[in-house]
């Protein structure tokens, strides 16, 4: 088996259509972590997972996961990974003794017992046709196939999204300990950004097919902050260390990328730490930097 250090590797890819482009995408989801693939509607994040499973075709750049390269052992990384949609793959005539059965012929390692003890935990019964489930009740049957065939790799596009937060919070619990043999990795795309403060160890934010951001979620956190300053104060401040601003009648918030650097150039102002949503907000106004 392939030994690698990086779970997903994309180097420079680059997917052109008429009216958007997913441009020089480059970003590494380290063995053994869980990264939070950030952006909003549009922004390139499922045309970055379809380029990765080869299910669209890039025009340039190299994708390896698990070490192995995406188009040559698509087939071999395939029995290894595990993928997760927001819509439900599976026909509704289908139960999950159906499915057992169906996941038991394509993979090799499918293991039954860990399916219907996942089943069992999200309290979904195996008898009952799919037609019949919830929105949550069908993203956590989806996991639970996705969970029990041994995968090294699980990418998610947005499937947390318009589950209850009860529904979410038991999702994020399993995906811990899918994690804890230091083997397992997670991409997870999603815009809700509190469940990915919680579990994610690092943070890719795409906006209009280009990355603005990817490392470590602590690293990111910490060095970014918001100045809450007056009108006048914030006419004081150079351009190069605003981000953007959002202006109220009380003042300015200013996002900027290095909280330590402005809180010694600018001594009297309030420099508050700031979270993945607000920066996501901040970077995608940059163009026009002032907003309200």
């Amino acid at each position: 088996m392939t030994e690698y250090e990086n779970a997903i590797e994309i180097k420079g890819i680059t997917k052109k259509y008429d009216g958007f482009t997913l441009d020089n995408v480059s970003f590494n989801v380290p063995k053994g972590s869980i990264m939070g693939f950030i952006g909003q509607n549009g922004a390139g994040k499922t045309t970055t997972i379809r380029s990765l499973l080869n299910i669209i075709g890039i025009n340039s750049g190299e994708i390896r996961l698990l070490g192995l390269d995406h188009i040559k052992n698509e087939s071999q990384i395939k029995e290894r990974i595990a993928v997760v949609f927001d819509d439900l793959p599976f026909h509704d005539s289908f139960t999950g003794e159906v499915l057992s059965k169906m996941f038991s012929g394509l993979y090799g390692s499918w293991d039954k017992e860990e399916f219907f003890r996942l089943c069992e935990r999200f309290r979904l019964p195996v008898k009952k046709k799919l037609s019949k489930f919830s929105k949550g009740m069908k993203m956590k049957m989806q996991i639970a196939t996705a969970l029990s065939h041994n995968a090294e790799l699980l990418i998610m596009d947005e499937a947390t999204t318009g589950l209850d937060p009860i529904v979410r919070n038991e999702i994020l619990d399993i995906f811990r300990e899918y994690l804890m043999d230091g083997n397992r990795s997670i991409l997870m795309s999603s815009h809700i950004t509190s469940d990915l403060e919680k579990i994610a160890d690092s943070v890719t934010f795409i906006d209009r097919g280009k990355i603005l951001i990817t490392g470590y979620k602590d690293d990111i956190l910490d060095t970014h902050g918001v100045i809450k300053c007056t009108k006048d104060e914030y006419a004081e401040i150079d351009p190069a260390d605003c981000i953007s601003a959002r202006l109220n009648d009380f003042g300015a918030e200013i996002m900027t990328a290095d909280r330590r650097a402005a809180a010694k150039k600018y001594s009297g102002a309030t420099i508050e730490k700031t979270t993945l949503e607000e920066i996501m907000l901040y970077y995608v106004n940059r163009e026009k930097k002032e907003w309200s």
